[in-house]
């Protein structure tokens, strides 16, 4: 089994059935998985910001685009 290399970040609160309550600590093997679980996370994906970030190089592997905000 693969060790699991992603997080998911976020400045906003983040809610959903597939996001445990200990958001910042799970971590993902599947980097698919926690792109899929991270944009099911936020209410409105243009409004929020939320990242899957590979945990050994610090690599932002997927952003949601907030429009209006720097990024």
């Amino acid at each position: 089994m693969a060790s699991a290399q992603y997080r998911i970040e976020s400045r906003d609160p983040l809610v959903g059935s597939l996001l445990p309550p200990t958001t910042f600590k799970q971590f993902y093997a599947d980097p698919s998985l926690a792109v899929a679980v991270a944009v099911k996370s936020v209410a409105d994906p243009t409004r929020q910001e939320v990242r899957v970030v590979h945990i050994p190089s610090g690599e932002i592997i997927f952003r949601t685009a907030v429009t209006g905000q720097a990024l």
